[in-house]
């Protein structure tokens, strides 16, 4: 329905943005920093960050400085964060028994940060992209990624991850069928409180470079993975997909890429009302990160404005590597 408005002069749109107080007033979309959650990368050792040169700011961390990103989350407001672990060549291999082992380096950190900080929600990946020796988030089989077995080592790594003590699991795989398996395992274990973010319309994108780089994904992976994540052209099947995952048991939902997507961002939240989420991707933060690094945009302008985009779009909240830049702006 178009609202009703006076002819001019009797309405005048002006009015409203005459003084920040009124802008204030009247603006249709807050962010804030609970709308937050921060991806952060895990590497192995002891006191350790290096940088990821492709995402200027972004670091790699070892397990203690992770719980120490967790502390700093927690004092900014920010609920969640979401782990990425970067596995080393030498220990991916065919069968990605790495992914469900205990004491693999994602789990250490799940009990590292839920120990040290209980408030802060962890959120972990589920695919086998980071374990596997052919980089990519299935089973390799005769040069086809097949999806039954797959499906099967990713509820075993759901399992170690929820035993460990994580808040939030996200499949990130696309794997057909995963959402319902993982649900039953968690509720046939116990695990009924352990809930699921589903990367439910995950699409085929060039934006993800910076982060392969991050995990070290880039030299393993052979091939590409647009037998299994979405056609970039196709927005009703990103429908089909969330209905499936709902339907499976995911609690909330994601669309990924951000920025690009936020059409399908809008359908989803408008289709189905359930929590919605976008990640603003490696890529996105890269070009925005470049382009204020060389002075040609301002920086925390164009953070703010794109995080509010998300917002505007109908998601409930975004994970983003500017989480805890955009947190320190908002607290002034």
């Amino acid at each position: 329905m178009t609202p009703l408005s006076a002819p001019f002069p009797m309405t005048r749109f002006r009015r409203l943005r005459a003084t920040p107080a009124l802008r204030a007033l009247v603006r249709e979309n807050a962010l804030t920093p609970s709308d937050l959650i921060w991806p952060l990368f895990l590497m192995q050792g002891e006191e350790q960050e290096v940088s990821v040169p492709s995402m200027p700011g972004v670091v790699r961390r070892t397990v203690d400085r992770a719980v120490a990103a967790a502390r700093e989350a927690h004092a900014l407001g920010i609920p969640a964060v979401c782990l990425f672990p970067y596995t080393a060549m030498e220990h991916r291999t065919a069968d990605c028994a790495e992914a469900w082992n205990p004491d693999n380096l994602s789990n250490r950190a799940i009990r590292a940060i839920k120990d040290a900080v209980p408030e802060v929600a962890v959120m972990t990946d589920i695919a086998l992209d980071p374990y596997n020796i052919d980089g990519h988030d299935g089973f390799v089989e005769n040069g086809e990624i097949v999806n039954d077995r797959t499906v099967e080592a990713l509820v075993r790594m759901a399992l170690a991850q929820a035993r460990a003590g994580a808040d939030i699991l996200g499949p990130s795989d696309m794997m057909d069928g995963r959402i319902g398996a993982i649900r039953r395992a968690l509720e046939s274990e116990g695990f009924q409180n352990v809930s699921i973010l589903s990367y439910a319309a995950k699409f085929a994108s060039a934006f993800y470079g910076p982060f392969r780089d991050a995990v070290g994904a880039s030299a393993a992976l052979k091939g590409e993975k647009k037998t299994y994540q979405m056609d970039p052209g196709n927005s009703d099947e990103a429908l089909r997909l969330v209905a499936r995952d709902l339907e499976e048991g995911a609690d909330m939902v994601m669309v990924k890429p951000g920025m690009p997507y936020l059409d399908i961002c809008r359908r989803v939240k408008d289709t189905f009302g359930a929590p919605t989420f976008a990640y603003q991707v490696s890529g996105e933060y890269a070009m925005l990160r470049a382009a204020s690094l060389n002075g040609w945009v301002d920086g925390d302008r164009v953070m703010m404005e794109s995080l509010l985009s998300f917002k505007r779009a109908g998601c409930d909240g975004v994970l983003t590597y500017f989480a805890p830049a955009a947190a320190r702006l908002m607290h002034g």
